[in-house]
Parts: C-alpha cells; structure tokens; sequence
C-alpha cells in the first residue's frame, strides 16, 4: 500500500467509523453481541491467502461480518462491567500515535512521547487535586499497575533481595492484605509477584463493603506473632461489585505503623477526583505509596490507558531500571527513561490520546459529564428505593447501582434463577445490557452508567424495562 492509497482507504475507515458511532448513538444495533461461538471465525477463511488481496469491499465485510459479533461499548444503552469510553479526540490520539509509529525505549528515542506522557500524567495529577509529591506513568491496565506495586512492595520489605537470593532467600514470608471485594487482578498480581496463594489474606469487610481497618490491624499483628513479615495491603476506591470505598485514611495508619506498601485501587473511580466534591471519598491517599487510575475507563480515553502514580520513583526506577549499554545515551542523567518505570522495554505513544481528550473536551466539559453520570446513578436509586419489591443492595458512592427484585414468597435459589432470567431477558432483547454479579451468596445486578452518549432518556427507558421484565416474571 502506497501513501495515496493509504489515503483514500483512510478516509473510507474514518467514514465507516463515524457512521457506525451515529449508529451506535441512535440505538440501532443490539448492544450485546448475539453472536455465537464460532459464528465470527467460521464466517472467514481457514487459511491464509497465498497471495495479495485487494482491499475492496473491507467495509462492507466489516459490517457484514464483523460488527454482528461487536457488543457496542459506546451505545448509549450499555451498562455492564463498567465502562471504557473512548472519546472522539482519543480515538484521533490512538490513530496518530500508530501514525506516527514511535517506539518508546528510552528518551532519545523518542523526546516527545516522553515528556507529552510526563506532560499529560501531570495534568491529570492536578486535575484530581494530588499533590506534587507524585508522579506518573501510563500503562496499559491496572492489573501491570498492581502488579508493579507489589513487586516494588515486596522489594522495599526485603531490602532489595532480587538482586541476592529473591524470595526463595528470605527466612520470613511475606505478606499482602485484601479484601473480598478487591479486583481479581490483585490476587494475580500477589501470586505473579512470588508471594503466594498462602500468604494472601482477605481482611473481613464493614457493612459497605469497605476493608475494615480493625480487622487489618489484628491480621497484621497477627502474622507478626506468628513470624511472618507484613509487606503490602491493597486497598480499593471504587470496587468491581458494588463500588465500595475502604477507609484510606484508616487503612494508612496501619500500614504506616506496621511499614506497609499501600497500594490504592481506584481504577474506575479514580476519574471521579477531578470532581472536588468527591475527593472526600479518597481521604487519605497522600499517604499511600502508589495509585491506579485508568482514564480508558469512565474519563473517556481509548483503551488502553491507565496511569499509575507513585511517591517515590526513585525507588520505583530502582526495582524496574535496566541499563543495557545499546541503551545508553548521554541525556540519561537529565531525563526520564520510561522503560524503567514499569515491566515492558518498549512503549506506544499513549499519551496522546490522553493530552487530546484533556484539551478537546477540557477539565469543564470532563466534570460536567461525569457529575451528568452520577445524578444518572442517584435518580436510578432513588427509584428503586421507591419501588415495592425492588432492593438496593448497596450504597451508591459513584456511578454504579446494585439492584434485585425480590417479591414476597421469592427467596434463595428461586430469587437467584428469577434474576437471572430476567437480566438475560433484558440482554438477549438487544434493548440494553446489564451484569448480573454476586454478592454474598446470591446473584444480583449491576447498573453501570458512563457512556458518553447516556441520557436521562436511556436511563428512564432502562428502568421501565427492568420492572416489565422482571415484575412478570423475567
């Protein structure tokens, strides 16, 4: 493909692609996928083709077999897992940055992928009011974030012992809090990190689902009689179930007293702190050691973007530098070098998309869709509380709304087919999406708002359709 090719196909995809988001605005295709498994691959050939193809007719196979197996993220009707907006502006970010095709290795290779990154993850900092105490660097998920944590966690704890004997040396185990309401990503962050299964432990929960900082206490003093090493408690802003918030400030006392890594999860709900009325939901954080957020979720930058802050990227650099001598260069000591702030050598030029969605839509325009998001949460509450039969199961910090119809008479297992069924019903009918998740023991559902396009009108619609569906019997 030649560049003036490239030029007329690009503008076809660019075309192809702002219709299928006024499609997805207008609520013309079934937000989840109908599609069966297999159905996609079965539809394309087995092998690949000897020899070159045109691209002729890509987009009518894109719509014609592609997008029936897409769930539409951006519709205005999905309200799963949680969302992962991807604005506009940060989609022109994602297609300069493969544009402009920039391997991050090292300063020098690339001076403006760095400092646009240190640029962006510092506006972000001071949009979610941090000090400057902290700084930051974008990864791709939150699950690399944690993960860096503990192994920084578990290298402060033992004085840098990967660079002796590793853990396999250490005569005391080392120890990582949770809760049972903290992402899975960190249990496999704890057991990648070498810590393992058994020396994970899941601190009891408070009536909203938030760590109890007592029962982190007696854990941690716990293990130290017992001769284990406390190194690292996990604790989340924001949980995938419900959206708990543990008791930061609580939390750090104990880690500070015992020498704890704290590590705070606010993956989803950290982009609420640029709205100051919620910071109080974070109290505390300045003292933890480092922190998650990901932009690519309810802030509205593509997938993949998450940025991870510490406090001390001394120590951060310590645990993750290489120093290969291909990779020396002589501006070294006067620059960063972001292949020494987490695990890959290589790295993309995310941050553009991140600058670009910051000044397309601008700190104004990001907290008045957010606030929009959280009333969107409030007015759903506020009905359910109102609605014989229907439970809200869990308070509503954030833009997330745990819901179950449980009349009379229904109870136990019946009450967990009867939520599933109609959850399913609202699902397969392509009119919405939602996720039916556990909490305790018995199945509930999820109502997640953030998507861009969501209106009052969608949310309105939505609730009419959970009491048709599940008020009759799913």
């Amino acid at each position: 493909m030649d560049v003036e090719e490239f030029r007329r196909r690009g503008h076809e995809v660019i075309d192809w692609i702002a219709d299928y988001r006024a499609r997805t605005a207008r609520g013309e295709l079934p937000v989840m996928s109908r599609a069966a498994p297999g159905d996609v691959r079965g539809a394309l050939p087995a092998t690949p083709p000897a020899d070159p193809q045109s691209l002729d007719g890509l987009l009518d196979e894109l719509t014609s077999l592609i997008l029936p197996g897409c769930t539409h993220w951006q519709d205005p009707r999905f309200f799963a897992y949680f969302p992962s907006n991807s604005s506009l502006a940060a989609v022109l970010g994602d297609f300069l940055s493969t544009g402009l095709a920039q391997l991050g290795l090292n300063w020098q290779a690339s001076p403006a992928l760095t400092e646009l990154e240190e640029l962006a993850t510092d506006w972000l900092r001071q949009m979610l009011g941090l000090s400057d105490n902290w700084s930051g660097v974008i990864q791709d998920t939150a699950s690399t974030a944690t993960l860096v944590a503990l192994i920084c966690a578990r290298e402060r704890t033992t004085d840098y012992a990967a660079a002796r004997g590793g853990l396999q040396a250490s005569e005391r185990p080392l120890v990582v809090y949770v809760s049972s309401q903290s992402h899975s990503s960190v249990e496999k962050a704890a057991l990648l990190a070498g810590f393992g299964r058994e020396n994970l432990r899941t601190v009891a929960i408070d009536d909203a689902f938030g760590m109890s900082a007592q029962a982190l206490r007696r854990a941690v003093e716990t293990d130290r009689a017992a001769g284990h090493s406390p190194c690292a408690v996990v604790a989340t802003v924001g949980s995938t179930a419900t959206t708990a918030v543990d008791p930061l400030e609580q939390i750090a006392g104990v880690a500070g007293a015992h020498g704890l890594w704290l590590h705070v999860d606010a993956a989803m709900a950290g982009s609420a702190m640029i709205l100051p009325e919620c910071r109080r939901l974070w109290h505390g954080i300045e003292a933890a050691d480092s922190l998650v957020l990901n932009p690519h979720k309810w802030l509205g930058a593509s997938f993949d973007c998450s940025t991870y802050f510490v406090r001390d990227a001394q120590h951060l650099v310590r645990v993750m530098s290489t120093n290969p001598s291909y990779l020396r260069t002589a501006a070294d000591a006067r620059v960063r070098n972001f292949r020494d702030w987490g695990i890959p050598l290589g790295r993309r030029f995310r941050a553009l998309k991140l600058w670009l969605l910051i000044r397309e839509q601008g700190v104004s325009g990001l907290q008045r869709r957010l606030r929009r998001d959280l009333e969107h949460a409030r007015w759903l509450a506020a009905q359910v509380d109102a609605a014989p039969g229907w439970e809200r199961l869990a308070p509503v910090p954030f833009q997330t709304v745990c819901v179950r119809y449980a009349p009379a008479g229904l109870e136990g297992e019946a009450l967990d087919t009867h939520t599933l069924a109609w959850v399913r019903h609202i699902n397969e009918s392509g009119r919405a999406f939602l996720t039916p998740a556990m909490l305790g023991d018995r199945w509930m559902v999820r109502v997640s708002f953030g998507v861009e396009a969501t209106e009052h009108e969608h949310v309105a619609a939505l609730w009419s359709q959970m009491r048709a569906a599940a008020e009759r019997g799913g």
